[in-house]
């Protein structure tokens, strides 16, 4: 299952993760974050090598019972990279859902689209 774990004071997303059932009964049993490393193919205790630990405060399941998430005390970082969350990267809505105003951005298509409102207006918005 998918586990997401959260900052238990800010709800701050910190990282996402795969639990199974040996994982999840660690985690249940000890009250610290344990996790299935699918890379190393064992169960893993986060900050087992780092010192980072996440100390379960709560969990919640979702309705399907396929995903979990952990309220964490988090000690350190979260991110393998050093970071507090994983989640530190913020794309960037404007330059995504930016029209094209570039006219070295526009293809034939575009161009025959303008042409085509330009010179038949009546075609676009009809007879007035």
């Amino acid at each position: 299952m998918i586990a997401v774990a959260q900052d238990y004071k800010t709800s701050q997303v910190l990282m996402v993760a795969y639990m199974n059932k040996e994982a999840l009964t660690k985690t249940l049993s000890t009250g610290i974050a344990h996790y299935w490393s699918t890379s190393r193919n064992k169960l893993w205790l986060k900050g087992e090598s780092s010192g980072n630990t996440q100390k379960v405060k709560k969990i919640f399941t979702d309705c399907d019972m396929d995903a979990v998430v952990l309220k964490v005390d988090q000690t350190g970082a979260a991110c393998h990279e050093g970071y507090y969350s994983c989640f530190f990267r913020e794309l960037d809505i404007d330059k995504i859902n930016k029209p094209k105003t570039d006219l070295e951005d526009l293809n034939d298509d575009d161009i025959k689209i303008i042409a085509s409102r330009l010179f038949n207006p009546d075609d676009v918005y009809g007879n007035e």
